[in-house]
C-alpha cells in the first residue's frame, strides 16, 4: 500500500522531479521539505545517506526506516494517525477563500513559522496547491497539498492564526479542498500526531477515520 511509505511513494510519483536519488533512496530538497524516503527496510543506506544528507543537516522518515548503518541515528519514533476522506464532507460557509501564490509567500512563511514551524521551507508552497483566508489584512487560516501520488493527495499546513482561532476557518478550508481533491479523483489523506489529540478529534468530526498508525523518525549522523 503507497500509504505505509509516503515519502518514498511520492518521490517516486507526483514528485519524481523534485527526487535527489541515490540507489533505493531518494529526499526532497531541503528548501521543499526534509523528507527522505527508502524503497523497502532491508535497504542498505550507508552510501545514500553520505551522499543525501549533508553535514548538520536533518532529515524525517515515515512509515519505513531501513538499520542504521554506523555514524547515524534515529530519534524517536513519533506515532502519528494516518487519517483518510473516503467521501464529500458538508461544505461549511464562512469568508472568502483565495489560491495562495507567490505573492503570498512572505505570509505563509510567516503564518507556519509561528504555528507549523519543523517541517515547512522556502519552496514547499511549490509541491501543491495552497489556499487562505484573509482578515483585516493578515492571512488568519491556510490549508496546502504536500505529499502526492497517483490516487492519492495528502493535506497539509492546517494553520490558523492565535488571533482568529474558533472561527471555523480550518474547518472551512478542510471542507473545501478535501471536496476538491475527491472530485479530482484522489483520495485526500492527512497526518496528526497523536500528541494534539484536538486536532484528531477535529478531523473525525469533519469526516476523516483513521487508517493506521504510523512511526515518524529523525535521521541525524551521530557526534563523534
Amino acid at each position: 500500500m503507497v500509504l505505509d511509505n509516503p515519502f518514498w511513494e511520492s518521490l517516486q510519483s507526483r514528485h519524481c522531479d523534485l527526487a535527489l536519488r541515490h540507489g533505493e533512496t531518494a529526499r526532497f530538497p531541503g528548501e521543499y521539505a526534509p523528507f527522505l524516503g527508502v524503497r523497502h527496510k532491508d535497504v542498505d543506506a550507508a552510501a545514500a545517506f553520505e551522499a543525501l544528507v549533508p553535514p548538520d543537516d536533518s532529515v524525517y522518515l515515515l512509515g519505513i526506516a531501513p538499520a542504521m548503518p554506523a555514524g547515524w541515528r534515529l530519534g524517536g519514533p513519533a506515532i502519528l494517525a494516518q487519517m483518510v476522506c473516503a467521501e464529500r464532507l458538508g461544505p461549511i460557509e464562512g469568508p472568502e477563500m483565495i489560491a495562495l501564490t507567490d505573492a503570498h509567500r512572505a505570509d505563509v512563511l510567516a503564518l507556519t513559522a509561528l504555528v507549523y514551524p519543523h517541517y515547512f521551507r522556502q519552496r514547499t508552497m511549490d509541491m501543491g496547491r495552497y489556499f487562505g483566508i484573509y482578515q483585516d489584512g493578515r492571512l488568519a487560516a491556510m490549508i496546502g497539498e504536500r505529499l502526492g501520488m497517483d490516487e492519492y493527495q495528502e493535506v497539509s499546513a492546517v494553520c490558523t492564526h492565535p488571533d482568529f482561532n474558533g472561527r471555523g476557518y480550518a474547518r472551512q478550508l478542510l471542507a473545501m479542498l478535501s471536496n476538491d481533491i475527491l472530485a479530482r479523483g484522489r483520495t485526500p489523506f492527512l497526518h496528526v500526531s497523536l500528541e494534539n489529540p484536538r486536532a484528531k478529534t477535529l478531523y473525525e468530526r469533519m469526516g476523516y477515520e483513521t487508517r493506521v498508525e504510523i512511526p515518524f523518525w529523525s535521521l541525524r549522523r551521530t557526534k563523534d
